[in-house]
């Protein structure tokens, strides 16, 4: 589970680190002087897809909530999964004009929510049932966050 988040945060570390040698500054005001292509697109929302979590890359929630404590679980699902919508909503406002490449993801996470509500009716272990909900609630979240609006 560690290296699984782990190296999917990595381009988001290789994506900041390549916005300070660009502008030398890590404030979000200058954030616009930068030209976004599609691969820093891709570097910056990754990690937050992965924390979300998104439909295809949510294989680690399900095992956190098994191995974790009740209140562990409980802070998860609580704080844990929305910081990652929380770093999204803060990145999007720099991402605007790879708006075309968002359909995708909201098509994708809207499906993914309803595949995994459909997956709940079967849970018989609560802790599943807990995390693949979360799961399916964070694909509606995301499902609004990728239409921008």
């Amino acid at each position: 589970l560690l290296f699984y988040t782990l190296f999917a945060s990595l381009p988001l570390l290789l994506g900041i680190m390549f916005i300070n040698n660009f502008l030398k500054s890590l404030v979000m005001y200058n954030f616009y002087l930068i030209i976004f292509n599609e691969l820093l697109y891709y570097s910056l929302i990754m990690a937050f897809l992965v924390k979300m979590p998104m439909f295809l890359v949510h294989l680690w929630l399900p095992k956190a909530h098994v191995e974790a404590p009740v209140s562990g679980s409980m802070i998860l699902a609580a704080i844990l999964l929305k910081l990652g919508g929380y770093g999204l909503l803060r990145v999007f406002m720099f991402l605007i004009k790879f708006k075309n490449l968002n359909l995708f993801f909201m098509l994708l996470s809207i499906l993914g929510g309803v595949l995994i509500s459909l997956n709940c009716l079967r849970q018989l272990d609560l802790k599943m049932l807990i995390a693949y909900s979360s799961v399916a609630h964070m694909g509606l979240v995301l499902g609004g966050l990728f239409s921008l609006t």
